[in-house]
């Protein structure tokens, strides 16, 4: 008898990710999980400040799967992020000017979402780059759901309206204009 209990808890602990399955996540991911990071934050410091309290998350509080492991790691950065900005809430920090770092390509992609209002940056990110249901966002970031889908509609027509001046400055034709406006 103990030694099928013994056996059980064996397998269950090799099933567990450790502490050094999610150094290595954090390692291999370090740049997907610190651009997360920022385009939720907004703000170089506070994306490296959840980088690493989402790394002292994981590691603290790792009872999960090991094949969850990269989700929990996101999810704990996301979380950290919730804390730090406060989205929706009234007292959530709203520094709308775009991100710069080094790097062109990233300042490209973040740049727009960076200059989102918090609420509308946390929805978008989560709902359509990470993939969580309205649900999801919903209960994260403590509003209603109709918060939610607001948030999301409103994110899609200002990232629109950006391409679609990005588009114009460029000399793209009206018509490309109004279609890739249009879309969203």
């Amino acid at each position: 008898m103990f030694g099928r209990n013994h056996r059980q808890a064996a397998f269950e602990a090799a099933e567990h990710a450790t502490c050094n399955d999610f150094k290595k996540i954090f390692t291999e991911d370090m740049d997907g999980l610190h651009l997360l990071a920022l385009l939720l934050t907004a703000d170089e410091d506070l994306a490296a400040q959840c980088f690493v309290a989402g790394l002292e998350d994981s590691i603290r509080d790792n009872s999960v799967f090991r094949q969850w492991a990269r989700s929990w790691s996101k999810r704990a950065i996301i979380k950290n992020a919730i804390k730090v900005i406060k989205p929706g809430q009234a007292d959530e920090r709203s520094d709308a000017e775009a991100v710069e770092s080094g790097d062109v390509e990233k300042n490209r992609l973040a740049g727009p979402v960076t200059q989102l209002a918090p609420l509308e940056r946390f929805v978008f990110v989560m709902s359509v780059l990470e993939g969580h249901s309205p649900a999801e966002c919903s209960a994260l970031l403590g509003c209603s759901m109709q918060e939610v889908l607001a948030a999301r509609s409103q994110a899609m027509r200002q990232l629109a309206s950006y391409q679609a001046l990005q588009l114009e400055s460029n000399g793209m034709p009206q018509a490309t204009l109004m279609v890739a406006a249009g879309a969203a």
